[in-house]
């Protein structure tokens, strides 16, 4: 399978090219990085320190769509939207891993999907994607009575918050109390709040070092706390489930996937 790469030069393009080369069955067909950067026209192998791969660099990213089956994107909104629209003039398979999309973003993400298999997910770990389907559940067996707060710490590069993995737990809570999130969620608090008010889905944004990612969904009753975590020490486990789930979308009719499909979950 042909798998390319936008914005491949960045941490994560890095990454995501790691594992494509070290995926059975895959070959890198390209990647793309932004016009004038010193890194167009060289090789992708050279560019990891490895041997030759005969995939260069360019700054054109329809180019790259032609040349490959699936393309990773884990860029920018906007470039992402433009990704899209791409895919699915070419029809070919697109993995979205972009944080950060507005609901109007998604929505012109999913009427992109209807020419071309997209899959999109907040979190591409395998590990996070089995903790929202247990916050899901936990949240459907836990009643009011139990408060629900996610807390999320990011390195201090992120630029987005809360992040996007955060709220997928946030909507994977409110749809286990059958709710919207955006009807009762709190994303931040500061100053005289008063009291909490029952059945809201709270947010707690830290940012500091290199961590990776570190998400704890806490359920808190008096006299009991639940807390469903997990901590990621690589992004190579974002990388290695956004190549499997390209790997996965290959033949799929198109539409707008997740992971909980590629996981069947």
């Amino acid at each position: 399978m042909r798998i390319g790469i936008v914005g491949c030069n960045g941490r994560m393009g890095r990454m995501l090219m790691e594992a494509v080369l070290s995926a059975e069955g895959c070959r890198l067909s390209g990647g793309t990085e932004r016009a004038g950067s010193d890194v167009i026209g060289r090789d992708l192998g050279l560019l990891l320190g490895r041997d030759p791969v005969g995939a260069v660099v360019s700054a054109d990213a329809e180019a790259l769509f032609a040349a490959s089956d699936a393309v990773i994107d884990f860029t920018a909104p906007a470039a992402t939207l433009a990704h899209a629209a791409m895919a699915a003039k070419l029809g070919k398979v697109l993995v979205v891993g972009t944080t950060g999309l507005a609901k109007e973003d998604e929505a012109r993400l999913a009427e992109a999907a209807r020419s071309a298999p997209m899959v999109y997910a907040p979190n591409f770990s395998v590990g996070v994607n089995l903790l929202m389907a247990l916050t899901e559940r936990t949240a459907a067996i836990l009643d009011q009575d139990y408060d629900i707060e996610i807390v999320e710490m990011h390195h201090h590069h992120k630029v987005d918050a809360p992040s996007g993995t955060a709220l997928g737990l946030g909507r994977a809570a409110a749809r286990g109390r059958q709710v919207a999130l955006d009807s009762v969620w709190c994303k931040s608090r500061d100053g005289h709040t008063g009291a909490r008010p029952k059945g809201e889905i709270g947010f707690a944004t830290l940012r500091g070092g290199d961590v990776v990612g570190d998400h704890t969904v806490m359920f808190a009753a008096d006299g009991e706390r639940v807390e469903l975590t997990h901590k990621a020490s690589s992004r190579a486990v974002f990388a290695k489930g956004a190549v499997r789930a390209a790997r996965w979308a290959a033949g799929r009719p198109a539409g707008l996937y997740s992971m909980r499909d590629v996981l069947g979950l």
